[in-house]
């Protein structure tokens, strides 16, 4: 029994000697950390979704208390975050753009099929590296959903047609699911943008093909650019591109496109 007593009463002055010199070391080598760092990242969101062009929150905000970064750069917080770290850092916080994330490309399961049974890892990734994509249309979504996986705010969902569907109301345009994209089909467009876009990104110049492998596709008629009565469209790589400071959203090319690749957003 005087053993076991004795065992204890050991244990803890080694604990209580252990704690002392820690607190002591934690003195001794502490690190001062600049109050406004501190005071940034509290402010920001919190969801170290890497937006910003950083690793994280953390990091973000050493970047900003630097100069190294702008306040408008938290995406996730949007202008009232900007807001509140402009007031922080004693600077302008400006205008904040936000932005969201659209799906260049309509080939649904109904507009296009498989050109071949994959049995490898269902990842966009690793279908675009082995065979170059799975549709017949080598330009078109492959739909395992890399963009699903990546995204922090759980605003994409795979739908009913093969497609990811992107929850706007969810979406901060962080950008990571652009990155997650081996088909580049993702892109980041204002919230508030008004006007035309093409929901594809076929750039083959084969017309007749282009019809085999998707009834969706961009036939690249130019019918778009001849019935647009400010001029605003353009064809770069065969797709349709919109001048938004010229588009009226007057929806003359989304009548003429025949393909009904142009959509009104």
């Amino acid at each position: 029994m005087t053993t076991v007593l004795l065992t204890i009463l050991v244990a803890l002055v080694i604990g209580f000697l252990l704690g002392l010199l820690l607190g002591i070391f934690k003195k001794i080598f502490a690190v001062k950390v600049d109050p406004k760092i501190t005071a940034v990242r509290e402010a920001l969101s919190g969801a170290n979704c890497g937006g910003c062009g950083y690793a994280g929150c953390d990091a973000f905000a050493e970047a900003l208390v630097a100069g190294d970064a702008p306040v408008t750069g938290c995406v996730a917080g949007g202008s009232s975050v900007s807001n509140a770290i402009a007031q922080i850092l004693g600077v302008n916080a400006g205008s904040v753009e936000s932005k969201v994330a659209f799906l260049a490309c309509n080939g649904s399961k109904e507009c296009t099929q498989n050109r071949a049974e994959y049995q490898g890892i269902k990842s966009c990734a690793a279908v675009k590296l082995s065979m170059n994509g799975l549709k017949k249309c080598s330009f078109g979504c492959i739909g395992f959903g890399d963009c699903v996986q990546a995204c922090p705010f759980e605003a994409i969902s795979i739908g009913k047609e093969g497609l990811p569907v992107i929850n706007l109301n969810k979406c901060v345009g962080c950008g990571k699911c652009v990155k997650a994209c081996p088909k580049a089909l993702l892109h980041l467009i204002n919230k508030d943008t008004k006007g035309a876009i093409a929901k594809c990104s076929n750039r083959s110049d084969n017309k007749p093909q282009i019809r085999k492998d998707c009834t969706a596709g961009c036939f690249k008629c130019g019918m778009c650019t001849r019935k647009c009565p400010e001029q605003a469209i353009t064809l770069q790589n065969g797709i349709p591109l919109v001048d938004y400071s010229k588009c009226t959203s007057c929806g003359e090319c989304v009548k003429a496109c025949v393909d009904k690749v142009l959509h009104l957003i």
